[in-house]
């Protein structure tokens, strides 16, 4: 039996949340609004003006259930959890691995793998689903440069290298993503990646998913043991969760990326939804963020068949299904690590 655990994101500014029994509560100005058992839930996002009793977020920590607290418009502030779990001898073994240069290549090698051929496929789906609407011959020029990237890397290749080609890539993936934006009538723009803060709505939602996307890759690693903060295409970093990020990098075309271009493309999400700040940088409106949040989770429901263990999985699983593939590779109870390929 699978048990699909949700989030409960937390946007309602001023709410309240604390423990009752074995449930979660939400209240707002001393007014229940939610109720919710806490073995149903895998983790608590709040973004701005929310706060949690200490007697809840113990509560949660017991349970293995993380509390994020984020601003209220998706920049990431502090992480509450419990005792670090999982198998010490597994942690050792990820750090060991990480020390070794060639080691941490192969696993990079698999990583960028899995992100080169998801990449491709976001785009030949275009192709094939929007061939009259797009700039065919930009997206396939694209394609076939990151298939030519694909081929082009191995495991023995060294760590620099690879790094390389993932900056390649993603150079010629960005270069034609605004001819995945179907939809030109709500006058959506993209050129080029920005954040920190995102200066366009495009970039601002595609940061503000990526968020999301880390949130739930970071829980699954710490769930089966790892530490996310030590990973192998992301070198360590004080206060980065470098393994969370190398894993993330499978999903972020097939989950986030296409999501942004559904929301833009079947007028989810329109430009006055966004509001330009004195600085240039761009925020989503209280609405849309809700929009997105439910659109997340809703995604994280459907199912799909999962290419290496060849079963249905449903979309939220499968971060904690890699995390376990990795886990069980660094145990030597597989050969390689086999990415996450859309397919």
């Amino acid at each position: 039996m699978k048990k699909h655990l949700n989030t409960l994101f937390v946007t309602t500014q001023g709410a309240y949340l604390n423990k009752e029994g074995e449930t979660v509560v939400v209240s707002v100005e001393g007014a229940k609004k939610l109720q919710l058992p806490i073995h149903t839930l895998g983790g608590i996002v709040c973004f701005g003006n929310v706060m949690c009793s200490p007697f809840l977020m113990g509560f949660c920590a017991e349970r293995d259930v993380a509390v994020s607290f984020l601003t209220k418009y998706g920049r990431f502030l502090a992480r509450v959890q419990g005792p670090v779990s999982g198998n010490v001898l597994l942690r050792r073994e990820q750090y060991r691995r990480a020390d070794n240069i060639e080691e941490s290549a192969q696993i990079a090698y698999s990583v960028l793998t899995g992100k080169l051929a998801n990449t491709r496929t976001v785009l030949q789906r275009t192709v094939r689903d929007h061939g009259d609407k797009v700039e065919v011959s930009g997206i396939q020029a694209a394609s076939n440069h990151i298939s030519a990237l694909l081929k082009s890397i191995g495991p023995d290749m060294r760590l620099d290298s690879l790094r390389g080609v993932e900056g390649d890539a993603a150079r010629a993936y960005f270069g034609v993503f605004d001819h995945l934006i179907v939809n030109k009538s709500n006058g959506f723009k993209f050129n080029g990646r920005n954040r920190r803060p995102p200066l366009d709505p495009v970039n601002c939602l595609l940061s503000f998913f990526y968020t999301l996307l880390l949130h739930d890759v970071r829980s699954a690693l710490e769930a089966v043991g790892l530490d996310p903060a030590v990973g192998f295409l992301h070198r360590d970093r004080p206060g980065r969760p470098s393994l969370a990020l190398d894993m993330m990098e499978e999903f972020r075309p097939v989950i986030a990326d296409r999501m942004v271009l559904s929301m833009i493309n079947r007028g989810q999400a329109t430009k006055k939804d966004f509001v330009v700040q004195e600085t240039g940088a761009v925020l989503m409106s209280d609405d849309l963020r809700k929009k997105v949040l439910v659109a997340y989770q809703k995604r994280k429901q459907d199912e799909i068949m999962h290419p290496f263990l060849e079963e249905k999985v449903t979309v939220g699983l499968i971060f904690h299904t890699q995390a376990l593939l990795l886990a069980r590779y660094l145990r030597d109870d597989l050969d390689a690590y086999p990415p996450f390929v859309w397919r």
